[in-house]
């Protein structure tokens, strides 16, 4: 397991501290809980961006044409 010191100003690690009492959980836990959710957006994008590089982008521009239309209605 990797240590990772992190520098916060006062207020906003009171603040941490806060929000990790109000779950019931440690500082260090909702440390962990906020990597996985940034790691999994950023694995996320990155399948996006590859699959968007093997599509069909006239077909993509026109679903969103579509998906637009839909939410006009």
């Amino acid at each position: 397991m990797g240590t990772v010191t992190v520098r916060l100003p006062d207020d906003t690690h009171r603040r941490v501290k806060e929000l990790a009492a109000s779950r019931q959980t440690s500082v260090n836990k909702l440390y962990e809980e906020f990597t996985i959710m940034a790691l999994s957006a950023f694995d996320a994008e990155n399948r996006f961006k590859a699959m968007a590089g093997k599509g069909n982008k006239k077909r993509g521009l026109e679903l969103l044409k579509k998906l637009q239309t839909h939410y006009d209605e």
